[in-house]
């Protein structure tokens, strides 16, 4: 057996499964692409891999730099992945309204987790304000990159991959696509 020489590699290519039981055999062939296959288990590894990639190559983060972002699970989990496969230390703002599994799994992935009080467990507009006003504040420091995902178009650039890979799987016989 092979086994890729970087953790990274196991992000993409996920397979597809077709949805037999859905559809009539005479109606519309439907298939799944089981984004769970992902390192992480979520799709959102693509996207983390496209932000920390987009940030190297444009010099926003360099070796010995930090990474910071705010969220609420699946990203910074999957931010958690990329940066300690690529070596690089990664501090997540988050808060106790968020699950704890998740939390625990971005610390398990070697994340440096800063959770902020919520109101009573409620995820509110004041939370997630005090999230970024935070991540934006550790973001100052030198050597700091903060990945501001709603904002950064290497975001959206990270899902790419997913199309492509779902053309090549279907031989380009895709005539409806739904996230």
């Amino acid at each position: 057996m092979t086994l890729p020489l970087n953790a990274l590699a196991a992000i993409g290519r996920t397979p597809l499964v077709e949805l037999r039981r859905i559809a009539p055999a005479s109606g519309a062939r439907l298939v799944l692409k089981l984004e769970s296959s992902n390192p992480t288990g979520s799709m959102k590894d693509r996207m983390a891999e496209s932000v920390i990639r987009g940030a190297l190559s444009s010099g926003r983060l360099v070796a010995g730099g930090r990474v910071v972002e705010y969220t609420g699970g699946s990203t910074g989990t999957s931010l958690a992945f990329v940066c300690a496969a690529m070596g690089f230390p990664i501090t997540i703002v988050t808060s106790d309204a968020f699950s704890l599994e998740k939390r625990n799994h971005m610390r398990a992935l070697g994340a440096s987790v800063e959770e902020l009080a919520s109101d009573g467990g409620r995820t509110t507009k004041e939370l997630i304000q005090r999230m970024i006003a935070r991540a934006t504040e550790l973001s100052r420091q030198p050597g700091t990159f903060f990945c501001d995902q709603f904002n950064n178009p290497d975001a959206s650039t990270g899902y790419a991959s997913l199309a492509e890979e779902l053309w090549a799987q279907t031989d380009g016989k895709v005539d409806a696509f739904v996230q």
